[in-house]
C-alpha cells in the first residue's frame, strides 16, 4: 500500500487521521464497527485508478483519530460534522459519501442534511429508515424482553469494553468471522439477558480467505491502541440521536443513491428495496452479493469496486 498516503487534519474540534490516494472527484469512505480506514483497503487504490480521489478516515473514536471522553460527543451530528469538516479541510466543495455498517447512517444523514456538499451516496448493509415514534432502546427492550440483544448490552459503559478488550485479537477474529458469509452456524435460540456479546459467536479454526493474518493483526493493533470505547459510544447515542433528529422527521435523501448488501448479511430483511425507495426516491440500484455476509467490501472487493465505479461514473 505504498501509494496510499496517511495524513491528519483538524475537523469539528478533533484531529482526524485519514488515508488517501488518487486525483479527481472526491469519494469519502466511512467505515463501521469494529473497523477502521483499513476496511476500505481494497477500494482505495481501485477508486484512485478509476480517476477518483479516495479518502478513508478513521472515524471519531477509532484508530488514530481523537476519541473524546464525553459519550454525548458521539452523536450523529458530531459524526456528520466530522465528515463535512474533512471535505472542507481537503479543499473540496463536494463529495460522494460511501458508508458501511455504522458508516451508512453517517452517509445517509450527511446526504440528507447537506445536499449542497454530498452529491451522491452509497450505503452498505444498513438502510435508511423512518424515525420511529419512540426512542430506539425502548423498542428494543419491548421486543427482546429478558433475552440478550447486543445493542442493549452495549449501553452500560465499561461492560462490553471489558469483554472485548480482554483478548482483542480473539474478539475481532470471532466477530469478523461470525458475521461473515463463511459462518454457516449462525442462528439458534435466544440467549439470556446476562449473556456476553461473544457468547453466540464462533472462534474459527482458520480465517476465511478474505481475511489474512496480516489483516487481523492490523485491526488488532488499532484496537489495542485505541480501545473499543469510542466505537461503542456510537451505540450509546441512539436515543440521543432520536431526540436530536426530531426536526428532520419525514425528510428524504434525494440525491442519486446506491445500496449494497450481502445475501447472508445479518441486517438483510431490515427493509426491502421497494421500502427503501420510499425514503430514497432516487435509489438507482440495490446490489445483492450472493453468499456474502456483513463485511461487504472486504468479503467481495471486486464486486464492490465494480458497483462503486459504475455508480460514480454515472454521476459524472
Amino acid at each position: 500500500m505504498t501509494d496510499i498516503a496517511h495524513r491528519v487534519v483538524d475537523t469539528n474540534g478533533i484531529k482526524m487521521h485519514y488515508v488517501e490516494a488518487g486525483e479527481g472527484p472526491l469519494v469519502v469512505l466511512c467505515h463501521g464497527f469494529p473497523e477502521s480506514w483499513y476496511s476500505w483497503r481494497h477500494q482505495i487504490l481501485a477508486l484512485a485508478a478509476s480517476g477518483y480521489r479516495a479518502v478513508a478516515p478513521d472515524q471519531r473514536g477509532y484508530g488514530r483519530t481523537d476519541a473524546p471522553d464525553d459519550i454525548a460527543a458521539y452523536s450523529l451530528f458530531h459524526l456528520v460534522g466530522d465528515i463535512v469538516g474533512l471535505v472542507h479541510a481537503l479543499g473540496e466543495e463536494t463529495a460522494v459519501i460511501v458508508g458501511h455498517d455504522w458508516g451508512a447512517p453517517v452517509a445517509w444523514n450527511a446526504a440528507m442534511w447537506r445536499p449542497d456538499i454530498f452529491r451522491g451516496v452509497v450505503a452498505m448493509s444498513v438502510p435508511l429508515t423512518d424515525r420511529p415514534p419512540y426512542p430506539p432502546t425502548a423498542g428494543m427492550k419491548a421486543r427482546f424482553g429478558d433475552n440478550f440483544f447486543y445493542i442493549l448490552h452495549f449501553q452500560t459503559p465499561g461492560v462490553a469494553e471489558h469483554e472485548l478488550q480482554k483478548d482483542v485479537k480473539r474478539s475481532l477474529r470471532m466477530l469478523l468471522y461470525s458475521a461473515s458469509g463463511n459462518n454457516t452456524t449462525r442462528g439458534g435460540g435466544s440467549l439470556p439477558k446476562s449473556a456476553g456479546f461473544l457468547d453466540s459467536m464462533t472462534d474459527p479454526a482458520e480465517l476465511p480467505d478474505w481475511l489474512s493474518e496480516g489483516d487481523l493483526d492490523y485491526f488488532t493493533k488499532e484496537f489495542q491502541r485505541a480501545g473499543f470505547r469510542g466505537g461503542l459510544n456510537w451505540y450509546r447515542n441512539l436515543d440521543h440521536n432520536w431526540v436530536l433528529s426530531a426536526p428532520f422527521q419525514g425528510m428524504k435523501v434525494t440525491q442519486p443513491a446506491l445500496y449494497i448488501i450481502g445475501e447472508r448479511d445479518v441486517t438483510r430483511g431490515f427493509l426491502s428495496g421497494d421500502q427503501l425507495r420510499d425514503t430514497v426516491p432516487n435509489l438507482t440500484e440495490v446490489v445483492t452479493f450472493p453468499g456474502i455476509g456483513h463485511w461487504t467490501q472486504q468479503e467481495n472487493p471486486q464486486g464492490t469496486n465494480e458497483a462503486l465505479v459504475k455508480f460514480l461514473d454515472s454521476l459524472d
